[in-house]
C-alpha cells in the first residue's frame, strides 16, 4: 500500500489527539529504549522524544514514504523500515508505543502476546486502535468493492481488519501482564470542507482500494464512495461535518 503523508496529515490534529491521550496515560518515568511501532510520518515519534529526552527512540514503519517524512519530523531519532508483523527488536524496549497501526495486522491473539514478550521487565505496551467495524465509513468501502466493474481488481485488497472485543483482549493479556488497562473513547471530530469524511478515509482505510485501481475507475470508485457517505455524514449548517470515531486503548505492563 502506498501511503501519502500529506493526505494522512490533512487531519493531523484530529489523528494526533488519541495518541496524546494514550501518551498521557503511559506511566514510564525514564525509559532507556522506546519503540514507536508504526511511526508513520514521525509526528508522534517527536512527541515521544520530547517526553523522554534521555531515551533511545526507534521508529518502525513499512512505508518508506512515511519514513522519509519521519526522519525530518524527528531528526534525533532512529528509523527502520520493517514489517511490523515480523519485526524483532535488538534489546528489550522499556516502552512499545503503537498508535493506529495494529488494526492492519492479522492474528492479534498471537501478535499482542508477542509484543508484550519483547519488553524489559516492567516495560509498557501502549496501543490505540480504531474500532469502527460496522460503521458506514468502513462498511461502505467493502460494499462498493464487491460491486461494479472493479470487483475482480479489488478482491484481494488488504483491508483494515476487525479487531477483537475488549473482553477478548482482557482474557488474552491479563494472564501474561503485570497490569492491564483497557478503555474506549468516541471522538467527535469536527471536519471542514466538502466530502470531509471521504478525505479522511483517503488518508487511511480507502488507500488500498484506490491504489489497486487505475484511472478512470479510481475516480469512479472514489466518487461512488463519496456519494454513499453523504447521507450518513451530512454537514452542519455552518459546513462542519461531525464525524464520530470510536477508538480502543490498551495499556499493559510486562511482569517483573
Amino acid at each position: 500500500m502506498n501511503w501519502d503523508p500529506a493526505q494522512y496529515l490533512r487531519f493531523g490534529s484530529e489523528r494526533l489527539r488519541p495518541a496524546l491521550d494514550l501518551l498521557a496515560r503511559v506511566p514510564a518515568e525514564a525509559p532507556k529504549f522506546v519503540i514507536d511501532l508504526g511511526c508513520g510520518a514521525g509526528n508522534i515519534t517527536a512527541l515521544l522524544a520530547a517526553r523522554w529526552p534521555g531515551a533511545e527512540i526507534l521508529g518502525i514503519d513499512g512505508s518508506e514514504e512515511m519514513l522519509a517524512r519521519a526522519r525530518v519530523a524527528a531528526s534525533g531519532c532512529h528509523f527502520v523500515q520493517a514489517d511490523i508483523a515480523t519485526f524483532v527488536p535488538e534489546g528489550e524496549p522499556d516502552v512499545i508505543f503503537s498508535n493506529a497501526v495494529l488494526q492492519w495486522l492479522p492474528d492479534h491473539r498471537r501478535l499482542l502476546p508477542r509484543l508484550l514478550s519483547f519488553l524489559a521487565p516492567g516495560g509498557i505496551l501502549a496501543v490505540q486502535m480504531p474500532a469502527m467495524e460496522g460503521a458506514p465509513f468502513r462498511r461502505l468501502q467493502e460494499e462498493l468493492a464487491r460491486e461494479g466493474p472493479w470487483t475482480e481488481r479489488l478482491a484481494h485488497v488488504a483491508r483494515v481488519l476487525p479487531i477483537l472485543a475488549p473482553a477478548e483482549y482482557w482474557d488474552l493479556l491479563k494472564p501474561l501482564a503485570g497490569t492491564l488497562e483497557l478503555w474506549e473513547t468516541i471522538y467527535l471530530h469536527a471536519l471542514k470542507g466538502p466530502d470531509a469524511v471521504l478525505h479522511w478515509a483517503m488518508g487511511t482505510s480507502l488507500r488500498p482500494y484506490l491504489d489497486a485501481l487505475a484511472e478512470p475507475e479510481r475516480t469512479e470508485f472514489r466518487e461512488a464512495y463519496a456519494a454513499a457517505l453523504r447521507s450518513h455524514h451530512p454537514p452542519q449548517p455552518d459546513g462542519t461535518t461531525l464525524f464520530p470515531f470510536h477508538r480502543l486503548f490498551l495499556l499493559a505492563t510486562a511482569p517483573g
